[in-house]
């Protein structure tokens, strides 16, 4: 009879998302590896949701019944009970785009971020369309950290009301995230953004990396970014960070809109992956990327990712 280990280990392995990208590595059911070696973090994410709390109308166009809170909050609801370590970000412009936004100025937007417990998220360059004093009046209706580590809020009403970065705990791992928003002259009025300092996006990835990865130990480190995927130019973007950098795994885009089936794979400065991840717009998909560690190293085997499509049909 197959030991109990044995089959803990088989289901393991065939149960979960990074199934196939175990598999691939030779790490099967009969692997050296069982079940309590390994740790599945599950990271789920959006970005440039813009206000679609409802799904698109039911009218023929291309997005019809995709994105809406309701359904999102379904999916990440299911996969929580399913998954033990999730964690759920988004990379910026939660407002602006429906009358939701014009009507109530972003509270239905934090709220129902809160109600979904995202775990954190950044300021895009439409979330200072009502003006710094627009967002402020917003965070008390945030359970969940602003984070932008190139903004100086310092002589603003946001001073301490953001943070550079945050450290998160799952199952014995430890996870950096910090942000990194775009230049906002020229993309927003300077009455809307004030006394806000753009900082350089690449100099402070490199310092928030070596902060996170030498100093607090991280044994993963994710950039939430609002610069964009990439550019026929030489303008800061999600590639170009990846590129010069030497410790981030993941990159989580915005503002581009970019659909992404899979994370672009960019080799970064130590030769390692780095991976970059966009899901375009409005809240149509919900993006989900799986990454398996080695419990007693905390050393990262694989990873899977998976793009999950909004719809109308999904009930809470």
């Amino acid at each position: 009879m197959m030991a109990e280990s044995q089959l803990n280990r088989r289901d393991f392995i065939r149960g979960t998302a990074a199934g196939a990208a175990l598999l691939a590595l030779g790490i099967g059911p009969d692997s050296v590896y069982a079940s309590d070696d390994l740790v599945k973090l599950v990271f789920l994410h959006t970005n440039d949701v813009h206000s679609r709390i409802d799904p698109f109308p039911m009218d023929g166009s291309r997005n019809q019944g995709m994105g809406g809170v309701a359904p999102r909050a379904s999916l990440i609801k299911k996969i929580r009970g399913e998954e033990k370590n999730v964690l759920l970000l988004d990379a910026g412009d939660i407002f602006q785009g429906t009358p939701y936004f014009n009507f109530y100025g972003g509270e239905l937007e934090i709220k129902m971020m809160s109600m979904m417990a995202y775990d954190a998220g950044i300021m895009g360059n439409h979330d200072f369309d009502n003006g710094i004093e627009g967002f402020h009046k917003q965070l008390p209706h945030a359970d969940f950290p602003i984070i932008n580590s190139n903004y100086d809020f310092s002589d603003t009403l946001l001073n301490g009301k953001t943070q550079p970065y945050k450290i998160f705990k799952k199952d014995g791992l430890k996870i950096g995230v910090f942000a990194l928003g775009i230049e906002l002259a020229g993309l927003v009025n300077k009455q809307q953004y004030g006394n806000t300092i753009y900082l350089d996006p690449l100099a402070k990835a490199l310092e928030m990396e070596k902060l996170l990865k030498l100093d607090h130990r991280c044994d993963l480190i994710v950039c939430l970014s609002h610069l964009g995927y990439k550019y026929n130019s030489s303008k800061v973007s999600d590639v170009m960070i990846a590129k010069s950098t030497n410790y981030i795994d993941l990159i989580i885009g915005g503002h581009t809109h970019t659909f992404m089936d899979k994370p672009d794979s960019i080799r970064n400065l130590k030769g390692a992956e780095t991976l970059v991840n966009q899901v375009g717009f409005a809240g149509i998909n919900l993006g989900r990327i799986d990454f398996i560690f080695h419990r007693k190293n905390a050393q990262k085997i694989s990873y899977s990712s998976d793009v999950q499509y909004i719809k109308t049909n999904l009930k809470i």
